[in-house]
């Protein structure tokens, strides 16, 4: 096995099939098509829909929905492996999964568990996850769209930005404050809604032109008095901001194997082309220059992998992993920028080009550093942790 790869065997055989699975898929299915889609800006319809065959849009879903069920450390090898192909197709399973899931199997009734993760688990329910406005991205405290009971609904209105898979979900489960926007309650007037899409009112904006994951729609989401019962509140009110941050935990984590991949990927190309480049007589990857900075690309991947499976691991064994998780992300998304702008370095005028892989893996992994909480705000979570109240 490569050194670039992850380390499996120590998993069970059915986990490590599973990413087996993920890898082949990857690299048969996905891998050869992606820089079209990002070209094109196409979101690869049919391959969502292999996807969800092979049961990846319900790897967080309990069995008893229908799902794969799947452990936190086999989770996120698995959206690192679909990352190392493609970042934006990734991103659209690791928001669908480690977000609306994991927020409807923690805090939904029994009667928003079956009617939603059944059909999440199949792909059949797309889902995003909807907290940041124009006005309100790192100070989450400052979202202004509301939910204003009348009777026995709920009217929203206002407008949602940075909306990932926003263009194409069924179900967007959304942040919205519950007191008014001059109150004091703060992250306690806020409460999470469960909208379907086909909701009238809800208006979904044309899809960001972005420097990268340009398969993937991140779009605005406007709400025009959308009226809703109750039976759209996602667990208490009021507590749909402690509902955010407990799974930003697993969403900040799916990002940093996200970054993983991008990396690993940079890193292989370079490898590649370091031995087929020929300059003074010889392959590029025989002058020392050039072997360093791959040995310091593998190293970084591959202490980014070990910090994140420590961090999966104390998920499993029920530990509170707010800062690590900060720290994952934090590490693997800057140690990914690093290692995609080294790649681009070592394929020199090439590495510059968009004929060339690395181009677009730099552009991709630039965002990692940003949503799900910027690098700054994972700094300031994990400086936190060092001083407990």
């Amino acid at each position: 096995m490569s050194i670039i790869e992850p380390f499996i065997s120590d998993l069970d055989e059915s986990q490590q099939e599973i990413v087996r699975l993920a890898r082949e898929f990857a690299q048969k299915e996905i891998a050869p098509y992606a820089a079209d889609w990002d070209r094109e800006k196409r979101y690869p319809e049919a391959v969502m829909r292999q996807l969800a065959e092979l049961g990846f849009f319900g790897m967080r879903v309990p069995e008893a929905f229908g799902g794969l069920g799947l452990d936190t450390l086999t989770y996120l090898l698995v959206l690192e492996e679909l990352a190392t192909a493609d970042a934006a197709t990734s991103i659209t399973l690791s928001v669908h999964n480690s977000l609306p899931v994991s927020m409807l199997t923690a805090h939904g009734s029994d009667a928003q568990k079956q009617r939603w993760l059944p059909a999440m688990a199949k792909g059949e329910v797309l889902a995003a996850f909807s907290l940041s406005e124009a006005g309100a991205g790192s100070d989450a405290a400052a979202v202004r769209a509301l939910a204003v009971r009348d009777g026995d609904q709920w009217v929203l209105s206002g407008e949602k930005a940075w909306v990932t898979n926003g263009d194409r979900a069924n179900l967007l489960v959304m942040l919205l404050r519950t007191d008014s926007p001059e109150s004091r309650l703060g992250h306690r007037g806020m409460t999470m809604f469960l909208v379907p899409s086909d909701t009238p009112g809800v208006v979904s904006g044309k899809p960001e032109d972005k420097m990268g994951l340009r398969s993937s729609g991140t779009t605005t989401v406007a709400l025009h008095d959308v009226r809703l019962s109750g039976e759209h509140v996602l667990g208490k009110e009021g507590e749909g901001f402690r509902y955010a941050l407990q799974a930003l935990d697993l969403g900040r984590m799916g990002v940093a194997a996200q970054a993983i991949g991008i990396a690993r990927a940079s890193l292989e190309h370079a490898v590649r082309y370091g031995a087929e480049r020929q300059q003074f007589g010889k392959p590029i990857k025989d002058f020392q220059a050039i072997r360093f900075k791959l040995a310091d690309m593998v190293s970084r991947i591959s202490a980014s992998r070990a910090l994140l499976s420590e961090t999966a691991r104390a998920v499993e064994n029920g530990m509170r992993v707010t800062e690590r998780a900060s720290m994952a992300k934090l590490f693997a998304t800057e140690s990914a920028m690093w290692v995609t702008n080294q790649a681009v370095q070592v394929y020199g005028g090439y590495g510059y080009m968009r004929d060339y892989p690395v181009e677009r893996l730099f552009r991709d992994a630039k965002v990692t550093e940003i949503y799900e909480g910027t690098s700054e705000v994972q700094r300031i979570v994990i400086a936190r942790g060092l001083y407990p109240k």
